[in-house]
């Protein structure tokens, strides 16, 4: 029997699967699973659109749509949370099955202290996740530093500290890094972010530790709780999937690549905070005069909801209709999340004006953080 606490390689059952999915079809395998024996009523995951720079979410009911939404599209910057939120319901009616990745939980997690979300109608499989990447900036970066047409590429990842691509033609790796010196490679909130393996999850998989025979061939599973292992358990019993414990050599990597991506998010913390030591407000007024007032920023936020602004918009501090927005509109934003802001970069990514409000929100989340507990907050930029 599975038991929380457990780490395990898996892997499919299911030829089929197995050649469309990726480190050996786990976690698809196991939606499928609960899909097929009504543990959940849907499935909520990601699949291609027109082509891999569009992430479409969907609401899956039949488990053999599944197989369409296996793999990673990591220029999809969707967050799950908002979208069971605003499209179903918060799960307050039907049972859902949901691929988070660290931002996608931390999401549901404050939604649920809002009673947006049902946490106990949720069955989250969390994905290790080393960031995103914007698809408008991911063709560019393809175009300008691979010096690929980005609508020949059929295929990305990121592996090993670098962005590859598959082609028609060959594949291509380039450093992290290198792409973000010049201006590229993930989103900025991506960077930063230190929630690389989400355990707050039922379950939390990847790749990273799968060693000898089956790297590449079998999932990276760390079972976070009951509900977790009794899926694991349940799905192994039916043969729908296969496991051994992981490989002990396997776990120390996987700790020792946890631990990189985390300093690394320390030293963009540090970056990107500095800058704004001195001069936060004065950063904050000139960037916010930008603002056409379109609340994007408020909608799409998993903490921020547009109810909390509403007829709020006409005291004397916000004038209605006033454009650039009074100072006081952002403010009052910042200071409404403040103490939950998630680091999701959706107020930015859609931010038609690019204004870097993930930026001011995360700086201020992390410097009241601070406030209250310096070993929570040890990255704001005033250590």
């Amino acid at each position: 029997m599975v038991a929380k606490g457990d780490l395990l390689y898996a892997w499919t059952t299911d030829s089929g699967l197995a050649k469309k999915a990726e480190c050996g079809g786990a976690v698809t395998a196991l939606l499928k699973f609960a899909l097929e024996n009504k543990i959940v009523d849907a499935v909520v995951a990601v699949q291609k659109g027109f082509d891999l720079y569009d992430a479409i979410p969907v609401a899956i009911t039949d488990p053999k749509d599944l197989d369409q939404t296996a793999g990673s599209l990591h220029c999809g910057t969707l967050l799950m949370s908002t979208f069971i939120k605003n499209y179903l319901d918060g799960a307050k009616k039907m049972k859902i099955g949901v691929v988070v990745k660290g931002c996608d939980l931390m999401g549901l997690l404050e939604e649920a202290k809002r009673d947006e979300i049902n946490l106990n109608n949720l069955l989250t499989i969390g994905v290790n996740c080393g960031g995103s990447v914007n698809p408008t900036r991911a063709r560019a970066m393809i175009q300008d530093k691979f010096g690929v047409d980005p609508d020949k590429v059929h295929k990305e990842e990121i592996d090993k500290g670098q962005f590859i691509i598959e082609y028609e033609g060959g594949h291509k790796g380039i450093s992290i890094d290198e792409l973000e010196d010049a201006g590229y490679g993930r989103r900025t909130n991506c960077r930063r972010c230190k929630y690389k393996v989400p355990r707050q999850a039922d379950l939390a998989c990847g790749n990273w530790g799968v060693l000898g025979e089956k790297a590449g061939k079998a999932t990276f599973v760390e079972v976070c709780s009951a509900k977790g292992a009794d899926l694991v358990s349940k799905a192994v019993a039916s043969k729908k999937l296969e496991t051994c414990a992981a490989d002990p050599k396997g776990i120390e990597i996987r700790g020792k690549v946890e631990g990189a991506m985390l300093k690394l998010g320390e030293k963009w913390r540090k970056k990107d905070f500095t800058g704004l030591r001195d001069d936060l407000w004065k950063i904050i007024d000139k960037e916010t005069s930008r603002c056409i007032k379109c609340y994007s920023c408020i909608e799409k936020c998993p903490v921020c909801s547009a109810t909390a602004f509403k007829g709020r918009d006409e005291s004397i501090m916000v004038r209605r209709g006033k454009l650039p927005s009074d100072p006081m509109f952002h403010l009052r934003r910042f200071a409404h999340i403040s103490d939950s802001c998630v680091n999701c970069g959706q107020c930015e990514e859609l931010c038609p004006m690019e204004i870097p409000l993930a930026l001011f929100s995360h700086a201020i989340r992390v410097e009241a953080d601070n406030a209250f507990n310096p070993k929570l907050g040890a990255s704001s930029y005033t250590n």
